[in-house]
């Protein structure tokens, strides 16, 4: 065996890629040969498998026999680096793994390993003040660098590697720098700033620390000039101004502000002897300090870890009540220890408010308050062990290290032995679920825990009794106190409504709120209209949220929740940002998913106890407006269009065929629209009560409007005239006319866009229907004139007949007597030669109708008798309340006052079968009508009052003339 391969092997990347043995440098082989070493260098901490290697070496476009070739550097690489490889297997270098290759390489044979210790514990040594070590230890990190890392080799993975080795340089030379600046070397850092600076004009953190050092030197004027060139670069070359910490330096630069001065750090003081001191846990009672006086026992143990009150906190009166409600009266109640859980979305103001209340209540605790971050949802992902909570606890209530066990269960049954008996505050910020938080709750029944967390943490609640509070967006008023605390009231008063549209586009949720308050803050010259016209033009996307912060920046926090969902949940999560509609029920999030219901509810539930979802009724799910911008954003990068498309088209479909599931019940002798199979994954809903259907499409009459506009802006313009026409006998019972008329017509421009002819007759037809209601009544007989020129052109008999009934329809309507009675006749015949029952006693209706305002009672009646006793032959309850109402009226006009009130009494119930509001609204008006021209007038009052609740729910236009008609009733003056 070679004894010269016993020498320990150490490896460089830090500027050409190279290996020594002692002091012997090895020959590596070909650029490709070093790419591989590189990769598996760089990632010496894990597995690489060889599609990442094959992609690291030739990128996109391998050779055929990528592997083969793969496999040979790899072989030539152990013989460099492993010649007793067979005789000695423990020194293997390069080992051989499930589809990869792992490099066993101690963290210190790297010369990037020595590296990164080195500037990890130099931030420790920064954290305890040691700079003066700090700062060496830097200087040496740095040292190790030679070049260009990886310098010489190419590819994919070289490039993306060196762009962040080279950030990681410049960082710790920041850094470096920063120190020093503090040491009071600011003499001796410029000449290196300034050829940083030079290097990396957008860098602000440089400028910011070349301009302290030239200050401090003496040269305010330079620092000044470099401010001027940084800002100029950033404007001309990004457009945007410096940021908040370079523009306040240069403020303070230009008032002279005495905290720019140097103050030199006071020198630590060597211990009287090699000893340890004692500590105040541990020293005897005789101890007598040597120099300054130790702090007394009880200030080392009671800890007072609070995070500082906001100063511009504002409302949350009624969550802080709810809380204060569950808290001890006083330092001296005796209860139960009281656990309050404060969870919602990210950036609503969790911590906020748990800080706040702990401040308000800390009193009560005379033993001290804790606390600490778990990090459950932080920007690193290293989420704190409770473990190391315990230990941080432990140090904080005065345990010295040598007396902490060793072991995590007697660390925590200390923990709680210390907390026996005390009155303390435990604020657990940030907690990722209940197992988190277990293990941190005191056993004293005297202490009060605050945990905040983005998740519900159902289990505690159910375990542990803890008290839920969930945080909300904020009320109007105090989005505005918000803002007003951050910007001023002058400031606010003076643009009004340009304040109310930035509380509205930030969703009234406290961290947007935050965030563009900032801005403005720091912009005052910017009017709040400009910043609401910015937050406008950034809708659909989170830009206008973004700070330079992590722990500010919208889309990043939303992220650290995002992330910790299962891969399934989040899947669900961003194919919700493709549903419009204000909610979602389970059964339609597993329309768009594509999944059974079951498996949807449970990850529902997941993420609504994420609180990235607000169950806001059982089954009905709503995302917040940024949340659901972020889903988009989501749904646009991680999801292939062809997966995005196929779940809109399932979402639509169970739209669609849900609706005509509810039209059989709610018009069963229309005709009804042809549809194609629902697509597989898409599970419609069927019904099998009037009320079910009716019921369903009122909860969901507004994802209905939704998803035809969706359907007409995706191109799916078959599916947006079809579910606008379904809606037709839904839209026409509720009287929602305005959505009738707004989908129809969205419809109708789908249509036509596709050169749909059907689908344009169709809309036509719709959109006049909801035209007549509106009493718009030259728009509606147009839009009838070109359905029935469509539908001849068509050959479509059915439709014609229809638009002939529905001309003579709105001419009825609009009082053009004999028109009404010409096409009315011509739809009756043309119906009876068809043999369609519907709309033969339609027609008589109609034809009744006509007859009775022209005063042919008669004829009236008989139209009217006739349409009657077809509807009962076919069961159409629907129509039979409508010509029970016109009856009514004949007989009123020919004053058998008896009859009407039996014809009215028949319609009101005919209507109530069926929930047609309209029509129960107009028998009501016609009976107090009625009513009054009896004499009983208090009957009258009675019947248009009801007629008025009904129109004044449905928004319907005949209730202004109500309320006329009752006010007049009231004023004898007015009746006269």
């Amino acid at each position: 065996m070679d004894i010269s391969s016993k020498v320990p092997l150490r490896f460089a990347v830090l500027g050409p890629v190279r290996v020594w043995r002692g002091d012997e440098e090895l020959i590596l082989g070909s650029p490709q040969q070093r790419v591989v070493l590189a990769a598996l260098l760089l990632r010496r901490r894990r597995v690489v498998t060889t599609t990442e290697i094959v992609h690291a070496v030739w990128g996109e476009d391998p050779p055929t026999a990528a592997l083969p070739v793969l496999r040979t550097y790899v072989s030539r690489l152990r013989k460099i680096l492993e010649p007793d490889r067979i005789s000695d297997g423990s020194r293997a270098v390069l080992v051989s793994a499930t589809d990869g290759y792992l490099a066993r390489v101690p963290e210190d044979a790297v010369d990037l390993g020595v590296f990164e210790q080195r500037v990890a514990d130099a931030k420790k040594l920064r954290v305890a003040g040691e700079l003066a070590t700090a700062s060496q230890l830097l200087h040496d990190a740095l040292d190790g660098w030679h070049e260009t890392p990886l310098a010489g080799l190419t590819g994919p993975l070289v490039d993306a590697e060196r762009s962040r080795l080279n950030e990681a340089r410049l960082t710790t030379l920041e850094t470096r720098f920063d120190i020093d600046v503090q040491l009071g070397r600011h003499d001796t850092v410029i000449s290196e700033l300034r050829a940083l600076t030079h290097q990396h004009p957008l860098r602000e953190r440089l400028c910011q620390l070349l301009m302290i050092a030239l200050y401090r030197s003496g040269r305010q004027a330079e620092a000044l000039a470099c401010y001027r060139k940084t800002r100029s670069t950033l404007v001309a070359e990004l457009g945007i101004e410096p940021g908040t910490s370079l523009r306040e330096l240069h403020h303070k630069i230009l008032t002279a502000d005495p905290s720019l001065d140097y103050a030199p750090r006071p020198r630590r003081t060597a211990a009287p002897s090699a000893s340890p001191a004692p500590t105040a846990a541990t020293a005897p009672p005789s101890t007598t300090p040597a120099a300054a006086p130790a702090p007394p026992a009880a200030s080392v143990n009671r800890p007072a870890q609070l995070p500082a009150d906001l100063a511009t906190f504002s409302g949350r009166r009624t969550e802080l009540a709810d809380v204060r409600d569950l808290l001890p009266k006083s330092s001296d109640d005796s209860q139960k220890m009281t656990i309050s859980v404060v969870s919602g979305m990210a950036g609503i103001g969790k911590t906020t408010l748990a800080v706040h209340l702990a401040h308000e209540v800390a009193d009560r605790f005379p033993d001290g308050q804790l606390f600490i971050n778990l990090r459950g949802f932080d920007a690193t992902g290293s989420v704190m062990a409770p473990e190391e909570a315990i230990r941080i606890f432990l140090d904080a209530l005065g345990v010295p290290p040598q007396r902490i066990p060793a072991q995590p269960e007697a660390q925590a049954l200390l923990y709680r032995t210390l907390l026996a008996r005390r009155r303390m505050l435990i604020l657990l910020d940030n907690a990722r679920d209940a197992e988190h938080v277990r293990p941190l709750l005191p056993g004293s029944a005297s202490c009060l825990v605050i945990v905040t967390s983005r998740n519900q943490l159902t289990s505690l609640i159910a375990g542990e009794g803890a008290r839920p509070l969930t945080l909300h967006q904020l009320t109007h008023a105090d989005a505005h106190d918000v803002l007003r605390l951050r910007l001023g009231t002058k400031r606010l008063t003076a643009q009004p409504v340009a304040a109310d549209e930035i509380v509205a586009l930030c969703a009234r949720l406290p961290l947007a709120l935050a965030v563009v308050a900032a801005r403005a803050a720091i912009n005052p010259g910017f009017p709040l209209s400009a910043i609401a016209d910015e937050l406008y033009d950034s809708q659909g996307s989170l830009d206008a949220f973004e700070s330079g912060d992590l722990n500010t920046d919208l889309r990043t926090v939303f992220s650290w929740s995002y992330d910790a969902l299962s891969a399934p949940a989040s899947r669900l999560f961003r194919l919700l940002g493709l549903h419009t509609g204000p909610d979602v029920s389970a059964p339609g999030a597993a329309a768009l998913a594509g999944l059974p219901l079951r498996q949807t509810r449970a990850l529902l539930t997941e993420l609504s106890q994420a609180h990235l979802l607000i169950e806001r009724l059982p089954g009905r799910y709503t995302v917040h407006d940024l949340l659901r911008v972020y889903a988009r954003e989501r749904v646009t990068t991680d999801e292939p269009s062809t997966e995005q498309d196929r779940a809109v088209e399932r979402l639509l479909s169970w739209y669609l065929h849900t609706v005509d599931s509810a039209y059989l019940l709610l018009a069963p002798h229309r005709r009804r629209i042809r549809l194609d199979p629902a697509p597989s994954g898409s599970r419609p809903l069927s019904f099998t009560t009037h009320d079910q259907a009716l019921q369903w499409c009122e909860i969901e009459r507004p994802n209905l409007v939704a998803a035809v506009h969706q359907a007409a802006t995706s191109g799916r313009a078959d599916i947006a005239w079809r579910l606008a026409a379904t809606l037709w006998g839904f839209f026409y019972l509720r009287n929602h006319l305005h959505d009738w008329l707004d989908t129809s017509r969205t419809a109708l421009a789908a249509a036509r866009a596709a050169n749909d002819r059907q689908g344009e007759a169709q809309s036509l037809g719709d959109a006049a229907g909801a035209l007549t209601q509106l009493r718009r009544f030259d728009e509606s007989i147009e839009h009838y004139r070109q359905e029935m020129d469509i539908r001849r052109e068509l050959g479509d008999t059915y439709g014609r007949m229809h638009a002939v009934a529905n001309m003579g329809n709105v001419h009825l309507n609009s009082g053009r007597l004999d028109k009404a009675v010409e096409y009315s006749r011509r739809g009756l015949v043309m119906f009876q030669l068809s043999g369609y029952s519907w709309g033969e006693a339609i027609v008589l209706a109609n034809l009744g109708d006509a007859y009775q305002r022209l005063g042919r009672f008669d004829e009236a009646k008989d139209s009217l008798e006739k349409s009657l006793t077809v509807l009962r032959t076919v069961g159409n309850r629907w129509v039979e309340g409508v010509v029970l109402d016109t009856l009514g009226t004949v007989d009123q006009r020919l004053e058998r006052y008896d009859e009407a009130v039996e014809h009215y009494g028949q319609a009101l119930e005919a209507h109530r079968d069926v929930a047609n509001a309209w029509g129960e609204g107009y028998t009501l008006s016609n009976l107090g009508e009625l009513q009054l021209a009896t004499g009983d007038a208090e009957s009258a009052r009675d019947s248009w009052q009801q007629a008025l609740a009904v129109w004044t729910k449905f928004d319907h236009p005949d209730a202004e003339n109500m309320k006329d008609k009752l006010s007049r009733l009231d004023d004898p003056k007015r009746a006269a």
